[in-house]
Parts: structure tokens; C-alpha cells; sequence
């Protein structure tokens, strides 16, 4: 039975965190976060702040629009993830869900915002916008990634509506614009030549002076892997202005995340541990 529009839980949350420079150290200088959205900071002060988000229910339900704004300020660090997959749950009603991330770096400041990835179930809709405004000496590491849905009970790519773009200037100028939008108006995303027998696809981004010597490894990393015949997991990377992109496909969600873990292991020392050792 469908539920009536008006009997369903929608709300607009929102979280902002703000990270400063304080005696020498990263330190969280502002943190709040309103219903369904929670900010937890683990790690509120060192060489670099650790902080997470996640949702009362794990997602997100049918109307819920969600915010969160990021300033890291000059010469600080901030890893920024999730608790958990953001779940996003069915929407019968058709009513508009989704997501909006807003970031600042100034000068000589690094975010290496790293969530897990958009799990969106069968007649889901949703829509995420992610913008990153950096300084010219500032860096940022960008993971952004989702997977096909409930694959372990036999749920792949059911949802109605995927909508994802993510955009980064650099004084004011965009150095990466990444845009995608799943539907069903062009066929079955099953099919071969859309995603496939693909489970998982995720895109990490790399830019700026703290990760420039990372994304040079990644990229001659990558470049000297044996290729093979209709691999499990699929790893490609290309250089852009003052870094490089990666982009992962997977059969396997899992596979996915330890790769991930693999290439971002190089950021350690930058963080000060490894925020994903215990995850992935």
C-alpha cells in the first residue's frame, strides 16, 4: 500500500562545520547539524580534524533535502566522511530527494572529503550537488561513489532516478566539472552497454600543492598495471591541472573500497593515521 503524500516523513536538514588554523593545530572552530542530519567529530584537533556525517535512518526518505557547509580555513586540514552508505529509500510519492554539498579551502588548507558511497534502493529518486571553492595553494581530495543498489538480495540498479555532479574552482575558475545522470529513458541500466555487470562505479579526484606528488604515483601507478580480458574491477586515471582523476568500475562493492584504501593509503602522513583502516 502506498502511502499519502502528506503521511510522509520529508524534512530539510542541514550541518556546516568550520576548521582553523589554532595554536599550530587543526581544530573545529563550529560544528552544528539539524534533523535528519548528525556531524560527529572524532577527531576535533591535531594535524588534521576528523569528522563524519550520517542520518537519523541511515538516508534518506522520500522529500528529504539535505545541506552541508565546509569552510577549512588557511593552513588546516580535514578529513570529512560517513558513518556508514547513505541509503536512499524508496519514494512512491515521486517527491524530490537529495543532497547539497558546499565547501571553502583558503590558503594552503587540504579537505580530503571521502565519504562512503550512495546506496539508492529500488524506486528511488535522487539528486546530489557538490561544489568545492578553493584558494590556489589549497588541495582537496574528492572520492565520489555509488553502487547499484541492494545487489546481495538481487536489487541492481532499480531506482528511478540518479543524479550526481560535482564542481571545483580554483580562484574562481572550474578546474573539474564531473556530471551524471541515470535514468531508465534510455533502457534497462542493466543492459551491456550501460552499467553492465558493474556493481560499483566511484570517481576520486586529486588537486592542489599537499596531494600534488600523490596524484604523479596514482597516475604512474595506474599507467604501468597489466591490462586483462573482462576484469572484476576496472581502474583508469588521467592528469588534470595540478593533479589527476581516477575512475573506478567494480563488480564487487567491496572490491571497490579496497582498492580505494590501496591508492589513498599515500595520504596518510598527510592526515596523521589512517581514517580508513578500520573501515574498508
Amino acid at each position: 500500500m502506498v502511502a499519502p503524500v502528506e503521511n510522509i516523513r520529508h524534512c530539510t536538514g542541514r550541518a556546516s562545520l568550520e576548521v582553523q588554523l589554532v595554536s599550530g593545530e587543526s581544530a573545529v572552530t563550529s560544528s552544528y547539524a539539524t534533523n535528519p542530519l548528525k556531524l560527529l567529530t572524532p577527531h576535533a584537533r591535531g594535524l588534521s580534524v576528523w569528522a563524519c556525517t550520517s542520518s537519523f535512518g541511515g538516508g534518506l526518505v522520500a522529500g528529504d533535502q539535505t545541506t552541508l557547509d565546509l569552510r577549512i580555513g588557511a593552513g588546516s586540514r580535514c578529513f570529512l566522511g560517513t558513518q556508514a552508505s547513505t541509503k536512499i529509500y524508496r519514494n512512491p510519492a515521486a517527491l524530490p530527494s537529495g543532497h547539497e554539498t558546499r565547501a571553502i579551502l583558503e590558503d594552503g588548507s587540504l579537505l580530503v572529503f571521502a565519504p562512503d558511497p550512495v546506496q539508492a534502493f529500488a524506486g528511488s529518486t535522487y539528486a546530489q550537488r557538490q561544489k568545492f571553492r578553493l584558494a590556489s595553494n589549497a588541495s582537496l581530495v574528492l572520492l565520489d561513489w555509488f553502487t547499484s543498489g541492494r545487489a546481495a538480495r538481487g536489487e541492481r540498479w532499480e531506482f528511478d532516478r540518479f543524479q550526481s555532479r560535482n564542481d571545483v574552482f580554483v580562484d574562481e575558475t572550474r578546474v573539474f566539472l564531473d556530471s551524471l545522470l541515470l535514468t531508465l529513458d534510455d533502457g534497462a541500466l542493466t543492459a551491456p552497454h550501460r552499467m553492465g555487470r558493474f556493481n560499483c562505479l566511484a570517481t576520486l579526484f586529486l588537486v592542489g600543492p599537499a596531494v600534488r606528488v600523490t596524484a604523479k604515483q596514482l597516475l604512474e601507478q595506474i599507467s604501468k598495471e597489466p591490462m586483462s580480458r573482462r576484469p572484476s574491477l576496472v581502474v583508469s586515471a588521467s592528469p588534470v591541472a595540478g593533479g589527476s582523476v581516477l575512475r573506478l568500475a567494480g563488480e564487487n562493492v567491496e572490491a571497490v573500497g579496497h582498492e580505494l584504501h590501496g591508492r589513498l593509503a599515500l595520504l596518510r602522513d598527510l592526515l596523521g593515521d589512517d581514517p580508513w583502516s578500520r573501515k574498508w
